[in-house]
Formats: C-alpha cells, structure tokens, sequence
C-alpha cells in the first residue's frame, strides 16, 4: 500500500494569508505611504541615497490622499480662501464644486447645457430669477429694484412693465426646471420666475426634499404644481410689481395651495388679490403656519377677519401696504389669534383710524409690537393700540406725527412693558416727558431713547464733559 505525500511546493497548497497582504489589497494610497516610509528609512541608513530626498520633495503628497479625505479638509478651510483654493489643479477644483450648496444663476445657457450639474453636482439652494431675463450687454441703462437687476435697452425705457418683455418664454423656463431636477434631487431652496404648472410639476416629482420656494409673477394655474410639494415649509408668492410685471392671485389658487401644502411654516404675499376665503383656506388646512408676511396687497375689504382662522399664527409683518382694510367688519366678527406674539409694520399707509383699530382688535395678544417708518401714525391712532394689554417690547422708529403725549397715553396702559425703542421721532421731545412717564422709563428693563439728533447728539457726548455752553473751556475768575 502506498501513500501519496504532499509536495509542498505544489500550488494546492495554500498559505494563510497574511495581515499585511489583506491591509494593503485595496488600498492604493496606504501602498504610497508605505513607500515614502521606506524611502525614508534607507536614506537614513545609507548616506548613498540621500540623493532620494530631493526627488522626494518635489512630490505633490497631496495625490496620496484620497477625494473624501480631501473634502473634508478643504470643509474646515474658510470661504474667503475656499476659491483662490480653487485654482491649484483641476482635482482642486471639482472638489471645490462638490462644496458648493448655494448658487446663483446669471447664464441660462450654464444650466441647460448640462454645465451646471456638472461643476456643482450637490446643489441646495438655486437662484433662477436673474437666469431667466434677457440682458443685453454693454448696455449703459442698469434698471435696479430690491428683487432683481438687470440692464436694458433704450427703447424699453417708455414701457412701463419692463420685465414683461425681457423674461424667457414659459417652455424655456420649464425646460430648465426639469435639467434641474433630474440634475439635483436633493434641492432645497429655489427661486424662480415665469414658470408654469408643469415645470412645477416635474420640480415637484424629482425633488422630493423642496422645502422652499420663491415664485415670481405667480397665478392661479401655477398654484396647481406647487400644491404637489408635501414637504414646502417656506413660501414667497409675488403676484403684481408696479412697474415690472402683473400677474393674478386669487382666492382659488390660494385655496388650490392650502390643500396640498399642509406643512407651511412661513408664507409671504406680495402683490397678490385674495380676500377672506382665501386666508380662511390657509389658516383651516396649514395648522403649523408660524408666520404669514403680506406685502402690498390688493386684497379686498373684509380679509382682517380671516386671520382668526390661523390659530397657531404667531408673527404677522406688513410691509408697504398703501391700506389694511377700508371695511373690516364689526367687532364680534373680527375674532383674535390667540397665539400671535409679534407684529411688525413696515412702511405702510397708516391713514385709516377704522383699519388700525381693527388690526390691533385681531392681534389683542400680541406681546412684541414694531412700528417702522410708517406715514398716518399720529397719537389718535396710536391709542387704539391699548387694546394689547399684553405688550412687553415696543419698538417705534420713523413716526414722526406721534408726540410724547401719545405715546404715554398708551404705554401707561401696558403693565407688562419691558423694553421700548424709540428712534428717529421727530415730534416726541425729552422735555415733554411727564414724571409718570419718567417712573416708567425706571423700571424698564431696556430703553433705546433717541427720537431725534439732538438725542442722540446729547447721549453720545454724556461723560465727556462737553455740550456745556462752554463751562469746561470758559470758566469765569
């Protein structure tokens, strides 16, 4: 019987393998730095190779590293520096792209071509407006509004709605969107003008983490696509810009949007048409809006009632409103947010005694009132504003009809007051302050008292000495 030995040089026979082989199969950069140890090492012990140490240092040992060692390390670098970083190499440079979540777009070209998605592949945030207008360079006329900028030609001088004439047809606009959402699914934020329900529609479909919009020259049928946004927190709705251009919204399309768009946080309406059904739609299905802005409406009488419907609303800003409303109906009608904190009014035609008294009716439980450079508010129609009982921050800056005599009268009324600013008050002078007043002012826990120049003249020089009539520098022997 024989027996059939092994030949141990036979490739049947395995070995185990070894640590060093498993560490370093895939890893390619490790193979790198394991290479320059051993360079080191031999030029320390054999003074023949020191030669090596040159060559050595010439290396760019950055290529030893890995793509997602380096984002992270170019991550910790500040924004100032992040660009001229940019232009160390090519590598440097798609690096510097994968930075990138916020962009603003100027060529429209850079986005349809593929360009954009390309250089910025992880884009959160997405600015169309300025993209989609026609600007023709070398154009000495630079038109400037707080939106947008662009330069024109002279001939569109005499057309009163300028961007009319200069925005990128509706095809084109919706042909952009959809390389943008094919390109950036995770997009968060966007900003865009002239679209229309479709190309909502697909933004809708693609990009399912779309928690802000922007749209400019907004209508009813473009309300259709965003109501398909489930996860919209933060809209902005801009209808008619004097001047610029004119669109419509309504009370149908803001209904349209309160059933889809459950899950608003903020909401801004600018230059939109809608009444009291549509502000009743938002505050009955948008049960977590916070903060609702309405700029410059052309809303019709009657609306201030519908605020009563938005029960968790707890900041309401006014901005540039030329009137609130004519006719708000009578007091048992009107209703209250039971948990509004903040009112902020902003350069509104405060010239209706009616309105303000109603507005302040509805916000009754307001604990922060701001009042900024707005025209009609004298002491008459700041008395309708005792009502809020509740008031602990006050903050008056540009009324100059309002007198000192006006405004005590209210804030007396406030037991709860803890700050007040007042700014740039022309009419509210220091020597009309009563002692009542002065008591008041005592046990404030923060006062801002500046309600003219010669206030804050005064303030910025106590301590110093001067503003004496001379008494430092002329005294009498």
């Amino acid at each position: 019987m024989s027996v059939l030995k092994e030949n141990p040089d036979s490739p049947l026979k395995k070995r185990p393998p070894r640590w060093s082989d498993i560490w370093l199969k895939k890893t390619k950069p490790l193979k790198h730095v394991v290479f320059a140890m051993q360079l080191q090492s031999l030029a320390s012990k054999d003074p023949k190779s020191q030669t090596l140490i040159p060559h050595f240092a010439n290396i760019d040992r950055t290529l030893l590293l890995s793509d997602e060692l380096l984002l992270k390390i170019l991550s910790k670098l500040p924004l100032s520096q992040r660009n001229p970083n940019s232009l160390v190499c090519k590598q440097w440079l798609n690096l510097q792209g994968r930075l990138v979540r916020s962009l603003k777009i100027l060529d429209w070209n850079f986005l349809v071509s593929g360009r954009l998605i390309t250089r910025f592949p992880n884009l959160a945030h997405v600015d169309l407006l300025n993209g989609c207008l026609f600007s023709p360079r070398n154009s000495g006329i630079l038109l400037t509004h707080r939106m947008v900028s662009m330069q024109m030609r002279y001939g569109n001088c005499s057309n009163w709605e300028l961007l009319e004439e200069n925005l990128l047809p509706v095809e084109v606009v919706d042909g952009g969107l959809q390389a943008l959402a094919n390109g950036c699914p995770n997009l968060r934020r966007l900003v865009v003008i002239n679209a229309s329900e479709l190309g909502l529609l697909t933004l809708a479909e693609e990009c399912l983490t779309l928690q802000e919009l922007e749209l400019h020259k907004c209508n009813d049928n473009i309300l259709r696509g965003i109501a398909a946004c489930e996860n919209l927190q933060i809209l902005k709705l801009v209808g008619n810009v004097d001047g610029l251009y004119c669109s419509l919204v309504s009370d149908v399309g803001l209904t349209i949007l309160a059933q889809g768009c459950k899950r608003l946080v903020k909401l801004e309406l600018s230059g939109c048409e809608d009444c009291f059904d549509g502000i009743k739609a938002i505050g009955q299905c948008c049960l977590m809006l916070e903060e609702l802005t309405i700029c410059d409406h052309r809303m019709e009488d009657g609306w201030l009632a519908a605020l009563s419907y938005c029960e968790n609303l707890k900041t309401l800003r006014l901005l540039s409103c030329k009137r609130i409303d004519l006719d708000p109906g009578p007091d048992e009608y009107l209703g209250f947010c039971p948990s509004l904190e903040r009112l902020y009014l902003q350069k509104c035609q405060l010239w209706s005694k009616k309105s303000l008294r109603a507005l302040f009716r509805v916000c009754e439980a307001v604990r922060e009132v701001v009042v900024l450079d707005c025209w009609g508010l004298d002491n008459d129609m700041f008395t309708s504003a005792s009502v809020c009982r509740r008031v602990k921050f006050l903050s008056l800056e540009g009324c100059s009809l309002l007198t000192t005599e006006g405004l005590e009268a209210t804030v007396l009324s406030w037991l709860d007051l803890e700050t007040l600013v007042v700014v740039s008050c022309k009419n509210i002078k220091e020597s009309d302050i009563s002692p009542a007043l002065a008591t008041l002012f005592c046990n404030l826990k923060e006062l801002r008292w500046r309600p003219d120049a010669k206030s804050l003249l005064s303030s910025s020089l106590m301590g110093t000495g001067m503003g004496k009539k001379g008494g430092k520098f002329f005294k009498r022997t």
